[in-house]
């Protein structure tokens, strides 16, 4: 294999799903020989990366002048470097900013956009005109689910459209849910950012209470933090179920809580992918999910590591609560077959994937 040079842009290298991914990424191909770099516009760095790395959130100002400064900055380096690809793993939610951004910097024509939400005015623009003029340039876009790949595809951007999972590093996840004590009370387990109403939390609560789970002593966690968190702890202290529904905030290991869990729960009105499903099952835990747009239904397999169930019923998805701890037949059967039915998105074969669609050979 040819040496091949790539860049990988995103936001920042913490806190986030596409910026896990792309750190991920980043430690694969240069794995595989490949020289990388990593550019980033936020200066927050946790994720453990490969490559060399342009941070221009240490150049980061109030102004206009300061825009152009960073912008000037990343297309100097995009030149130095001619890379063979750029790989985009970003926000768009300033269209015309992008648009000049594409028509300054990206002279590499191998620019691949991702897109990890089923929100897709998250990267797309709703002018159809803008939106093709933005990825004109474009080598090809790669999206996180099949589902979200449907989407895109009836809005004739690009004919290089694929779907690549995110992928999963399933020995760390190993390691890492061993690495702390769990709590030793019976548990369900819900996770997410509070800081916007798409987790659904508040109707999870009122679904949880009205289960059998409370009455058989069986908790619900909640892992996140975020600007609605008091409104659910206010919520749950006036049902008076304060000793039953907890949360412990935002935990950097959540695989320590997703291994000791019964099941992992999913209430969600729109996902990417649903990496938490993934990761629950990477830990040996069964999942129950609403079938949202836009990943759950091809994580999970119903009756077999898990219960799919139908989108936004709240009465189907204490049905399954119950169920699942009812039915110790199906709950065993479901434990044993979780971390086996996640192999299409280990990072071996996610990885793979991406250098078919970059059609570079592996040594």
């Amino acid at each position: 294999m040819s040496k091949k040079k790539i860049c990988l842009v995103g936001d920042s290298l913490s806190v986030g799903g596409a910026e896990r991914v792309m750190a991920d990424l980043s430690n694969y191909f240069f794995s595989k020989g490949i020289e990388i770099h990593v550019v980033i516009v936020q200066d927050k760095i946790t994720y453990s990366y490969s490559g060399e790395l342009l941070n221009l959130g240490l150049y980061k100002k109030r102004g206009v002048i300061n825009k152009i400064d960073r912008l000037l900055r990343l297309k100097n380096y995009l030149e130095k470097h001619d890379f063979d690809y750029v790989i985009d793993f970003r926000f768009k939610n300033h269209y015309l900013q992008e648009l000049i951004t594409n028509e300054l910097v990206n002279t590499n024509k191998k620019v691949v956009f991702t897109i990890h939400s089923s929100i897709l005015k998250y990267y797309i623009p709703e002018n159809s005109i803008l939106a093709k003029l933005l990825f004109r340039k474009a080598y090809g876009i790669v999206t996180v689910s099949d589902r979200i790949k449907q989407k895109v595809a009836g809005l004739g951007l690009s004919d290089n459209l694929e779907c690549i999972y995110n992928p999963v590093i399933i020995d760390r996840i190993r390691l890492k849910m061993d690495a702390d004590n769990a709590p030793e009370y019976k548990y369900v387990l819900a996770a997410g950012s509070m800081n916007h109403q798409t987790k659904q939390f508040d109707k999870l609560i009122n679904t949880y209470a009205l289960s059998d789970l409370p009455a058989k002593g069986i908790k619900l966690v909640i892992l996140g933090e975020g600007k609605l968190k008091s409104s659910y702890v206010e919520q749950v202290n006036e049902m008076k179920l304060d000793d039953m529904i907890i949360f412990p905030g935002f935990k950097s290991n959540p695989f320590v809580f997703m291994k000791h869990a019964m099941f992992f729960i999913l209430s969600s009105k729109k996902e990417g992918l649903g990496m938490v499903l993934i990761e629950s099952l990477a830990c040996g835990t069964p999942v129950i999910s609403f079938d949202c747009d836009a990943g759950p239904s091809e994580i999970i397999q119903h009756r077999v590591n898990g219960l799919l169930i139908k989108d936004q019923d709240f009465d189907e998805l204490r049905n399954g609560m119950n169920t699942m701890v009812e039915d110790e037949e199906l709950y065993i059967s479901c434990k044993q077959n979780a971390l086996i039915s996640i192999d299409k998105f280990s990072i071996e074969s996610i990885g793979h994937n991406w250098l078919e669609f970059l059609k570079i050979e592996e040594k």
